[in-house]
């Protein structure tokens, strides 16, 4: 992480390390200490997503890659089904989230300012937001940027990284933090194969491999509908296990515990 694109101090721990700088303490300092409280806000995010028996899914690629695409094929899929709600991570503007509310699913805005990812503080804000009582699964779509994000746990149960068949086939090997953290891979846009000689998907699975990443790895099509039925099945692989290790271990899941920082209220 660097000083210079922002994303050491989030909207969501600026308060933070502005206390810690006016105690004197050493850049290393506060920096382990936003990272140490980035990582407890999480772990209470990810309490309340159980609690309600929701599924938190972080999708995490570069810009363009697909994701906003890829939200509205799986609400069109599953609306009659499962109860979706999002959360939308950008620079600037609502133009994702305006996209899946007018597919008629709650979507919370998140503007990260100069900050190139989402953080634990951020999505809990959102959280006040966003009634989880009835929903299934949440997803996060994090900021465009194949580094940061996936440095920040942001209370999610599985990561999904997008790669486009646009982008290179040696994206894994050149970012490798990123692509080590997914719990599954998205080659995605494959129906541009057809014009694009420079991509193998063969070569882009090595590359996972030899990150000794053994996550599943789908191929699909968000526009033309190629191989989204192993995504959704996927999907809702993922959350059936989640509730029945909820059920099995539900004496074992403790309420969240209460944050008492004043800049973020109680869930």
């Amino acid at each position: 992480m660097c000083d210079t694109c922002g994303c050491n101090i989030t909207p969501g721990n600026a308060q933070l390390a502005q206390r810690k700088n006016a105690q004197g303490v050493s850049a290393v300092e506060v920096l382990q200490g936003l990272l140490s409280e980035n990582d407890r806000i999480a772990a209470h995010n990810r309490a309340h997503f159980e609690q309600h028996g929701v599924l938190a899914v972080n999708l995490m690629s570069s810009p363009g890659a697909g994701k906003t695409a890829l939200l509205e094929a799986t609400i069109d899929a599953l609306k009659s089904e499962l109860n979706i709600a999002v959360i939308e991570g950008d620079l600037e503007t609502e133009n994702d989230a305006e996209r899946v509310r007018a597919k008629g699913v709650p979507a919370i805005q998140i503007t990260t300012g100069s900050a190139c990812h989402l953080d634990a503080h951020m999505v809990h804000d959102a959280l006040h937001k966003l009634p989880l009582t009835g929903i299934d699964l949440v997803f996060v779509e994090n900021v465009g940027n194949l580094v940061c994000p996936a440095s920040f746990d942001l209370g999610q149960h599985r990561n999904v990284v997008l790669l486009s068949v646009t982008e290179g086939d040696d994206k894994p090997a050149k970012y490798p933090v990123m692509f080590r953290a997914a719990d599954l891979v998205l080659f995605t846009k494959t129906d541009l194969l057809v014009a694009i000689d420079d991509f193998s998907t063969e070569r882009a699975e090595r590359s996972v491999r030899a990150l000794a990443n053994p996550a599943p790895i789908l191929q699909l099509s968000a526009r033309k509908g190629h191989g989204l039925d192993a995504w959704l099945e996927w999907l809702r692989s993922e959350l059936k296990q989640l509730r029945v290790q909820n059920s099995k271990f539900r004496a074992h899941i403790p309420e969240p515990a209460p944050l008492f920082r004043t800049s973020i209220p109680r869930l």
